[in-house]
């Protein structure tokens, strides 16, 4: 325990307190949160963070800088954030999006819309592993299907987020999975496990209050969805492969390939399409990699002023039990994804420290990304301010506010997490480190 009893530094953590007061402040004194792009507040916080402690010289400051930049973690992570967004804009291009979304719709029975929906959220969201492209593709088949049947819009609207938020939270490809697997240095297969097993009683309880408040809402009249099974090829391919073990940088590779050998044969891709589409999801996830490693680097000198030791000893001097050190991992995940409004920079920014607590109090690394993925997903589904609440409601033209009493599964989400806790489930036998986590215990 020698690196949490030092006593540390609050004034250290300023850098990190002025990255979320100019997000969240400047979104709640205009109104608008995207005047302020995380790009810029980061950039600003990381210049404020190499100023402090005049002790050090800024060339040992930048040194230490570019060190926490280019940790081996955030560079892998950056990398397969880069590989996720060309294999997710070549499926896209080749309609794999479109294809995927209209066969859903064409199984969904009239009766059970809303729960269809929901399901299709579901499936979209875990095979393209990003909850915003999934409120995009289906937020007009949402007020489609509102307007013809009187189900309310923000149900409607609800059902969608919570079932882009369903796979944002459990898909390989998703970016904070990719993040939260790589701060708590576990397997993408063993949290996928660990996590479905927390959250699934959420989704069905989340099903069954969708077909409660619909009973007697039916429409017959949503029209022909054509669908080519051969496009949705490409997800299910990543989806298996991620799920029996394969390496993810070898599985998003191959998906992309994969997705574009189909666009050649179907005529969907050029050759030069092809690598268009590959060069432009690269570009997608530029904003989000530079954040990353900016992050990164700011946590470093944080780290160096003795931030993060004081943080933690301030966390765990609160902790008495394992428990209680898993709550405490939730609670600053959840703050900082309330501060951000986006649920993968709050997993960036909490996970190293979540994983000293979680080495302190020998919580399983599955565990302790599960909890971290889970409640910054619940939280990022609820938040008005969030960028899939503002999609969405921008789209059908009604306020953020009106869809949090709808966001079910969100707020299921969160309470699986705590009942997860509470129950200490599911139990394993043994903390895997290091990513050699073997799969064991009750799962």
């Amino acid at each position: 325990m020698t690196d949490t009893q030092k006593q540390g530094s609050l004034l250290a953590l300023l850098p990190l307190l002025i990255f979320v007061l100019l997000f969240i402040g400047n979104g709640l004194i205009s109104g608008d949160f995207s005047n302020m792009p995380l790009n810029v507040a980061i950039i600003i916080a990381a210049a404020i963070a190499l100023v402090m402690n005049r002790k050090e010289t800024l060339v040992n400051k930048l040194d230490i800088f570019t060190k926490g930049a280019g940790h081996p973690n955030i560079i892998l992570m950056v990398v397969i954030f880069i590989l996720a967004g060309a294999f997710a804009e070549t499926a896209k291009g080749m309609g794999a999006v479109d294809s995927t979304v209209n066969m859903g719709l064409s199984f969904i029975p009239g009766n059970l819309l809303m729960v269809g929906l929901f399901a299709v959220g579901c499936f979209i969201s875990i095979s393209m592993g990003t909850s915003m492209g999934t409120v995009a593709a289906l937020t007009p088949i949402g007020m489609g299907i509102a307007e013809q049947t009187g189900i309310s819009m923000a149900l409607a609207m609800g059902t969608v987020i919570g079932g882009a938020m369903f796979g944002d939270n459990l898909s390989m490809i998703s970016d904070t999975t990719i993040a939260a697997v790589r701060t708590q240095k576990t397997k993408m297969n063993d949290k996928f496990k660990t996590n479905f097993f927390i959250i699934l009683p959420g989704a069905i309880v989340t099903a069954v209050i969708l077909w409660l408040v619909t009973i007697g809402n039916e429409s017959h009249t949503l029209g022909e969805y054509p669908f080519s099974f051969i496009k949705v090829l490409p997800y299910i391919l990543v989806l298996v492969s991620a799920l029996v073990g394969v390496n993810v940088v070898i599985v998003l590779l191959g998906g992309t390939v994969f997705a574009g050998i189909i666009g050649l044969i179907d005529g969907s891709y050029t050759t030069t399409g092809f690598i268009k589409a590959i060069s432009q999801g690269i570009m997608n996830m530029e904003d989000i990699a530079i954040v990353s490693i900016l992050i990164g680097g700011m946590i470093g000198i944080i780290q160096h002023n003795g931030g993060i030791d004081w943080l933690l000893n301030f966390v765990t001097s609160k902790l008495r039990t394992k428990k209680g050190a898993e709550f405490g991992i939730a609670g600053l995940v959840s703050v900082a994804d309330i501060a951000t409004a986006n649920n993968t920079i709050s997993i960036i920014m909490t996970g190293p420290l979540a994983k000293d607590i979680a080495d302190e109090y020998k919580i399983d690394p599955r565990k302790s990304a599960s909890i971290l993925d889970i409640f910054a997903s619940c939280f990022q589904g609820i938040v008005p301010y969030g960028g899939q609440m503002l999609v969405a409601s921008g789209l059908a033209a009604i306020s953020p506010v009106s869809i949090i009493p709808y966001s079910f599964y969100p707020m299921a989400l969160g309470i699986c997490g705590i009942l997860a806790i509470f129950l200490d489930f599911p139990r394993h036998h043994k903390a895997g480190t290091n990513n050699d986590v073997k799969t064991e215990g009750s799962l």
